[in-house]
């Protein structure tokens, strides 16, 4: 098979690593025997390659400025890792490469396409970009499950499912490292929040633990199988997730059986013992208290039996996953070719997908292209559309069209502000109605919105809610008078459509005034072009929530963000509060995220888990089941061609309502067509975790098809007998 090309790499289609398994295993003992001793600690620690902090290491040439460097070991044919942020692109660090990278919209917006091929060809996209600036190691995979929508990260993650993030972080995973570089899963484990974020001490049961955001882990592990896993900030009953012998060495190494290695969060490491307590590799080693992994991990080898075998392992590790993936036979170059005109078109493609229609009255979308007059008002639409701050932010080439700083001097500044991508809604507005009266207002002052509201036909109004790394929010509330804005400019005009740039859910106190509401989410690197083609009917919007919009905080398990009106946001470390303590109770809800707890609460979302409405119509029915597999058919009974997404969900377990999201396809038709949808069923999903194994009791299993997970069709019961087995 002929290799394909994407961003001038070679990638060569099929198996996602360089070398199989066993080959890379015995390859990585050899290569640990031939070591000398002074050789073993060049992999197990790294810099960040970037001039910043109090006092930044000396940056070796062969280093790029971005997220770590590790050198390699060239006289055993090692190479060194070179490592960039993140899942949404190559990241920009400041610009300071002078660079661009194509920007994939937000990782909820990948989410609510619900298409794990569009997934894998995203990650085989900035894969490919990865390679062509000359980086080996991706810091992407982000898979932490939305335990509360305030979360300043929400943003970068993809839902508060188990089955729906593990899938399509497994399939972004492996078109990343199809590439031949390797790919991280993150933030392991049970990194909800970001308030208090380096000493919030998790409490979980480790029933809740495995239901949820563990299952989300193991199954993109499954698909994806990634060269690392990247320990996460938080504690976890007491112990940092980077020193967590039970999440590092008994869940993931013992029970799971993973090969490859852990690295750090940047400054996450707490101490060298955290080597024993399963960690392999420390990353970004200036933000940590100490260099933990070099002369010292060396000294405490050569005098402790245990020290020497695990520094072994560690090596082991990191060389399993270079060898599996190929770093060493296609070693990366900089100044590789990267073809933005198609990367553009993947990143273009994804946020046409996964926009959501939220609202819809009197069929006011799609817009007519014989609009004689159109307001656009706020949310910088004339210049770009706004992206996610943090680790994670990518900017095209000549960097953002709109930069909004925050205050203060921090040397971490530069990854907190407010950037808008270069894709004008406005531009693209005027591209498809080019005969149309079309005026632009900002926000700044609601009676001039109000005033060009009442003149035009329609009034298109963009609002922005900004997220970044280190930040949570303190409520669902849109900021600087976007909401009283929107109410107004309703009132002044009832074809008023409003189109939603957020990175969390938010309430919605204007949204009976409205016409129509639209989630575009962080919209990417051609984001603009996107919006337009929802709005004009371009394109047939087919995302759905893979979140839940709560009607209010209230809703929440925890109304107020734990420890967010105690504790200032602090980015870069905790040493503020080096004793600080914070505890945050997971087993208030265990593994009823989202629509789960409001199942088991009776709570009705503003817009629930699954939701997403179109310009067309669809019928999903004849559910067949057993139990392992199901099928139904999913009709287009509309009048254009659209495509859906067949939800299937457990609904009641011998009695007991239990809902659970077990199945989901994509699936696009034509008016009229038909298309028969067979499923598989993860069995997990239908059992608990218990005693370090999962169980499955006998009884009757109820299951429904959802248009989302408030709308649910007639259930179907199968009788199932009782399972018990080893993950």
């Amino acid at each position: 098979m002929p290799a394909l090309m994407m961003a001038g790499i070679a990638i060569h289609p099929g198996h996602a690593q360089g070398a199989e398994p066993d080959d890379a295993s015995t390859r990585a003992a050899k290569t640990v025997q031939a070591m000398m001793r002074a050789e073993k600690t060049i992999l197990t620690h790294g810099i960040m390659p970037l001039p910043i902090g109090d006092n930044p290491p000396p940056i070796p040439a062969e280093a790029i400025p971005g997220a770590g460097y590790i050198p390699g070991i060239p006289r055993l044919g090692v190479p060194a890792l070179l490592e960039t942020d993140a899942s949404l692109g190559v990241s920009y660090v400041f610009g300071l490469r002078k660079d661009g990278a194509t920007a994939l919209p937000s990782g909820l917006a990948m989410a609510s396409t619900w298409n794990p091929d569009l997934l894998y060809k995203g990650g085989v996209m900035i894969g490919g970009e990865t390679r062509a600036k000359g980086f080996n190691v991706l810091l992407a995979g982000g898979v932490n499950l939305m335990r509360d929508p305030r979360n300043g990260r929400t943003f970068e993650y993809f839902s508060e499912d188990p089955l729906l993030s593990g899938v399509l972080a497994g399939h972004a995973i492996k078109g990343v490292q199809s590439n031949h570089i390797i790919s991280t899963i993150k933030h392991f484990a049970l990194n909800g929040q970001e308030t208090g974020r380096k000493f919030a001490d998790v409490i979980i049961s480790d029933e809740a633990a495995h239901e949820s955001d563990l299952l989300a882990f193991k199954i993109g592990m499954e698909i994806g199988n990634p060269g690392s896993v990247m320990c996460a900030y938080n504690r976890v009953h007491g112990e940092q997730a980077c020193a967590s012998d039970y999440l590092l060495n008994k869940i993931l190494k013992q029970r799971w059986g993973y090969k490859g290695f852990v690295m750090s969060d940047w400054g996450a490491v707490p101490n060298l013992e955290s080597a024993l307590k399963g960690l392999d590799q420390q990353s970004g080693s200036q933000l940590d208290p100490a260099l933990f992994f070099g002369d010292k991990l060396a000294a405490a080898a050569q005098s402790d039996p245990a020290y020497a075998a695990r520094l072994d392992d560690m090596n082991k590790r990191i060389l399993w996953a270079i060898y599996a993936n190929g770093l060493d036979k296609y070693p990366v170059a900089k100044g590789g070719k990267i073809d933005f005109q198609a990367n553009g078109e993947v990143a273009l493609e994804t946020a046409r997908q996964g926009i959501v229609l939220l609202r819809n009255e009197r069929g006011v979308l799609p817009l007519s292209k014989s609009a004689k007059s159109i307001a656009v008002i706020g949310g910088f639409a004339d210049s770009g559309v706004l992206s996610g701050a943090g680790s994670s932010q990518v900017q095209g080439e000549g960097g953002a069209a709109v930069t909004i700083p925050l205050s203060g001097s921090s040397p971490w500044a530069g990854f907190l502000v407010q950037a808008y991508h270069r894709s004008s809604p406005l531009a693209a507005i005027k591209a498809i109605v080019p005969n149309a009266q079309v005026r632009f207002r900002d926000s700044r002052f609601i009676a001039d919105a109000v005033e060009q509201a009442k003149r035009a036909e329609v009034a298109i109004v963009f609002a922005t809610k900004w997220s970044s790394e280190g930040f949570d929010q303190p409520d669902l509330s849109l900021p600087d008078g976007q909401d009283a804005l929107i109410a107004a400019v309703a009132d002044a005009n009832p074809n008023t459509i409003v189109v939603l740039e957020t990175g969390n859910p938010i309430a919605m106190p204007w949204l009976e005034k409205t016409a129509a509401v639209v989630q575009a989410w962080y919209p990417g690197a051609r984001g603009g072009e996107a919006i337009a083609s929802i709005l004009f009917g371009d394109t047939n919007p087919s995302g759905r929530l893979p979140i839940t919009f709560p009607a209010s905080v209230d809703q929440l398990p925890r109304p107020v963000l734990d420890g967010y009106n105690e504790f200032e946001p602090n980015f870069a470390g905790d040493a503020p509060y080096k004793d600080a303590k914070l505890v945050v109770n997971y087993d208030i809800e265990g593994s009823n995220l989202g629509y789960r707890w409001n199942a088991l609460k009776g709570h009705k979302a503003l817009f629930p888990f699954g939701y997403g409405l179109s310009y067309t119509s669809f019928k999903a029915d004849g559910l067949k089941t057993d139990g392992n597999t199901s099928s139904l058919i999913v009709r287009n009974t509309g009048e254009r061609t659209g495509a859906t997404v067949a939800q299937l969900y457990l609904v009641s377990r011998s009695g007991t309502a239990l809902q659970r999201l077990v199945g989901f396809k994509r699936v696009q038709l034509a008016p009229g067509q038909s298309e028969k949808v067979s499923l598989t069923i993860d069995p997990r999903l239908l059992a608990d975790w218990k005693d370090g194994a999962w169980s499955m009791p006998a009884g009757d299993y109820q299951f429904a098809i959802g248009d989302n997970a408030e709308t649910l069709g007639t259930p179907v019961k199968v009788r199932l007998g009782a399972k018990r087995w080893k993950d």
